[in-house]
């Protein structure tokens, strides 16, 4: 089998939509969220996210992380015990599974993402 590259540049991938869950949302309308998965395949999906300012809390399951890099736009992340972390483009992070908190986007946001889903036995141990 012939495998090729996944170039998100010039990508014509449809995009999905969806908003946070209403009991999860803390503040601001409920933003409309649009993702456009360029890859997935065995657990893993990476493509390009992009939704206007909103709160609302988040819980990663236990086997599935996140790497994101900010393309555009500001974001803040806050732990369960208020530990806050602003990003903005250029900037880089991992959400690991069972992380919860608080995901706060500040300024209209573009992102690269790759989603890791794998099962919660083979998750990393606690930093």
């Amino acid at each position: 089998m012939t495998r090729t590259l996944t170039v998100f540049a010039g990508a014509s991938t449809l995009p999905s939509y969806d908003q946070p869950r209403p009991e999860r949302l803390v503040s601001g309308h409920s933003p409309l969220r649009t993702t456009w998965t360029h890859y997935e395949h065995s657990g893993v999906a990476a493509g390009v996210w992009s939704c206007p300012p909103g709160a609302w809390r988040i819980a990663f399951a236990p086997g599935s992380d996140e790497f994101f890099h900010i393309i555009e736009g500001r974001i803040r992340i806050t732990d369960t015990n208020g530990l806050a972390r602003d990003f903005g483009p250029g900037d880089a992070c991992v959400i690991p599974g069972g992380f919860t908190g608080l995901f706060e986007v500040i300024e209209t946001v573009r992102k690269h993402f790759v989603f890791i889903e794998r099962a919660a036995s083979e998750s990393p141990p606690a930093a």
